[in-house]
């Protein structure tokens, strides 16, 4: 029997590894699929690909789907979170002034006090920042705008692709960025700055990226949607063995991909981040994740953070926000196509986000799962119910 052909977009960044590593490894013709991976030079573009059936479905990042069903952003269209491709991978970096500022001040670039990166960030701006995002509905802005929302500190978003961010912070365009990996330890490795923390130090299983198709599609096409999240879940899988880092690092190096060096790639992936031009390395515990602690399950209470935050800045009702936002999490499909391909299944589709300190049993289909550390860099604990009351 031929394959069947799928579309799926992607933006060259580490997190699109189990699409390219489902297409390279063979997970997606074990299910009967030729995948045709297109790469777009932005989000918006990609976003686009989507909407007009240009692909499939796509790597997307996680707030987009719930922008758009919040009317945000003048994309018109729902689309369904069918599971999540990464959790964390993003960093923050600074540029080279700013960095000697810090360190002038006496900032130890320990990457990982987001709390004390925050306060002597706002003691040495000088004024107003621009830092750069790569998008204006996604998990960095979300990420960036609670983590300096009580400092003071003067700044503006700028909207630049990843791939370009490093050029941009060279160039004197921003000041500071959050950025997913590999473009931040290329910035570094330019000379053009450097890396003042992880992502995860603010939010410790922040939703990076997610796979994302439209509903009409999705409606359409129930098999097909369940042999694809089956490959791309298998790909999680094999990306968690540490023995495949390096195969799975000169994979995604290559220019129809990340166009990146592997070395950059494989380091990330290990949780080794060389912070600077002296050479700084930080060991970062769950740099990145594709499947671990359930890393690839759609929670709807991730999905209502998103949306309580967007709704609150844009002059929304939140609780109706929330709402829209959960239905968007297709943890119906991930249970009904996972299942049979060995998924730990846990026992509720929404979770009380920032409250885990430790790893944490918590029930599932086969008994117990353990979900590692959720929580955000100030303690505080996002109930989706009480939102609701």
């Amino acid at each position: 029997m031929n394959p069947t052909p799928l579309r799926l977009g992607f933006v060259p960044l580490l997190d699109v590894a189990p699409i390219v590593i489902a297409h390279e490894m063979g997970f997606a013709a074990a299910e009967g699929l030729a995948l045709d991976l297109r790469r777009a030079p932005s989000w918006s573009s990609l976003r686009d690909m989507l909407l007009w059936g240009q692909v499939d479905a796509a790597q997307m990042l996680a707030p987009v789907p719930v922008a758009m069903a919040l009317g945000l952003g003048g994309a018109f269209a729902r689309l369904d979170i069918l599971q999540v491709l990464s959790v964390n991978g993003d960093v923050l970096g600074v540029s080279q002034a700013l960095a000697a500022r810090l360190r002038d001040a006496g900032h130890d670039f320990a990457f990982i006090d987001a709390q004390g990166a925050a306060r002597d960030l706002a003691r040495a701006a000088g004024g107003t920042l621009r830092i750069g995002v790569p998008f204006p509905f996604s998990t960095h802005v979300e990420l960036v705008t609670y983590w300096l929302r009580d400092t003071g500190l003067d700044y503006e978003l700028c909207t630049i692709p990843p791939p370009r961010m490093a050029d941009a912070l060279a160039a004197g365009e921003v000041d500071v960025f959050c950025v997913g990996e590999p473009w931040g330890s290329v910035a570094v490795e330019l000379g053009a700055g450097t890396l003042l923390l992880p992502s995860r130090a603010i939010w410790a299983v922040a939703p990076e990226k997610v796979l994302a198709a439209r509903h009409d599609w999705v409606c359409a096409n129930p098999a097909l949607t369940g042999r694809m999240m089956r490959a791309i879940w298998r790909a999680a899988k094999w990306l968690s063995a540490p023995g495949n880092r390096m195969t799975a690092s000169d994979i995604l190096a290559r220019a129809e991909y990340v166009n990146a060096p592997a070395e950059l790639l494989e380091r990330a992936l290990r949780g080794e981040m060389v912070i600077s031009d002296k050479g700084e390395l930080r060991q970062v515990p769950d740099m990145i994740r594709f499947f671990d602690g359930a890393a690839s399950f759609p929670w709807r209470s991730q999905a209502a953070w998103f949306a309580a935050r967007m709704a609150d800045r844009h002059g929304l009702d939140v609780a109706a926000s929330m709402l829209s936002a959960r239905e968007l999490c297709r943890t119906d499909l991930y249970r009904a196509n996972l299942r049979s391909a060995g998924a730990d299944l846990p026992g509720a589709s929404a979770k009380l986000e920032g409250s885990l300190q430790h790893p944490t049993a918590v029930a599932s289909e086969r008994g117990q799962m353990i979900l590692p550390p959720d929580a955000f860099f100030d303690g505080q604990v996002f109930d989706p119910d009480a939102q609701n009351r």
